[in-house]
């Protein structure tokens, strides 16, 4: 047995429409799908819901529910806000570079470009608050992913014995740091 792909991710907005205009608007992506339940098919619970879905490309679906009689969304207080966030893939730099323009200009703040190694990205936000990211392949990024991979297992050893950050794939960031 072997999981095949994603079928879709979901998270919760405050705005349904207003997801799926800023999410065709910034990001391009087509609306295909809605979805409008008074009970939630799996629990049964009395819950009305708009659930939105959006193609974020190969086949890829991006999810979201508007609940409206729960409590306002949240986020977990002891998580920093730069960890749970959705990455998008883009062709290259010159596209990063065009997304990046596009946003700002339509009000977006966007922080980078940020230089992984194998990968450049930028970071911002959606009107829901979820930090999304775009990323494009680094002209590197085969030889540096067949680098990361050999070192993989002693990185991931290494962690869970001393829970500090083992250096085996410090090349990946050596340039952003200021090493190269």
């Amino acid at each position: 047995m072997k999981i095949d792909r994603i079928h879709h991710v979901a998270y919760r907005c405050k705005d349904a429409k207003e997801t799926v205009l800023w999410y065709q608007k910034m990001l391009h992506m087509d609306f295909v799908l809605a979805i409008a339940e008074d009970l939630v098919p799996s629990t049964k619970a009395p819950d009305p819901y708009m659930h939105i879905f959006l193609d974020a490309g190969m086949g890829n679906v991006l999810a979201f529910f508007e609940l409206p009689t729960q409590p306002p969304m949240g986020r977990d207080p002891n998580t920093p806000e730069w960890v749970q966030h959705i990455a998008f893939r883009v062709k290259d730099r010159a596209e990063l570079l065009a997304f990046k323009a596009h946003l700002e200009a339509n009000g977006v703040d966007v922080l980078g470009v940020t230089d992984h190694g194998m990968f450049h990205s930028i970071y911002f936000f959606d009107p829901n608050g979820h930090r999304l990211e775009l990323a494009c392949p680094d002209p590197e990024e085969i030889a540096k992913i067949a680098q990361a991979d050999a070192v993989k297992w002693a990185m991931l050893e290494e962690w869970s014995v001393t829970k500090r950050a083992p250096k085996h794939a410090a090349f990946l960031h050596a340039k952003e740091l200021g090493a190269a």
